[in-house]
């Protein structure tokens, strides 16, 4: 019997070139996020915020109190990053940091009023950039997308949120 036979082979997987951008998932979702950000600016702009803050009071917006770690995680921001945009946004008003009773090593941070002012009004700008991103897409098929979404992230995360 020949041992080439039950030697398993393993083919290199298709060079970038091969599948394409247009097919390669990873970068079809840099471009869109970059798209949607840049079609944000003005509007952060406008607000004082850049991309690392509006991330960071979008988040807080949902899920108010969270340890910064966690915060980052959630707002897809470096943690360094995320520190000075924290430290702006606590200078500006619109998040206060508190430690949280736990672990007194951890701190938690809380949106103010002033804060959630500030995400209302960029908000309708954020939810008309993420309809006009489904435009001609039905209602399934939106479901189907955001669940295969889910899936990869559930697939590729390293936390438990």
């Amino acid at each position: 019997m020949n041992d080439l036979a039950s030697t398993p082979t393993t083919e290199a997987p298709p060079r970038l070139g091969e599948i394409g951008l247009n097919n390669f998932a990873p970068y079809l979702m840099n471009r869109i996020m970059g798209r949607y950000n840049l079609s944000l600016r003005a509007e952060m702009a406008a607000l004082g915020l850049t991309t690392p803050k509006m991330r960071a009071l979008a988040v807080l917006a949902v899920i108010d109190g969270i340890q910064i770690r966690q915060l980052a995680v959630y707002a897809v921001t470096e943690q360094s990053t995320l520190s000075r945009a924290l430290d702006a946004l606590a200078g500006e008003g619109l998040v206060r940091r508190e430690p949280d009773p736990n672990d007194s090593r951890a701190t938690r941070i809380h949106i103010t009023n002033a804060g959630r002012a500030a995400f209302d009004r960029l908000w309708p700008h954020m939810a008309q950039t993420y309809a006009q991103m489904f435009n001609g897409i039905d209602d399934e098929e939106k479901r189907a997308f955001v669940r295969t979404l889910q899936k990869i992230l559930g697939n590729i995360r390293k936390h438990d949120f």
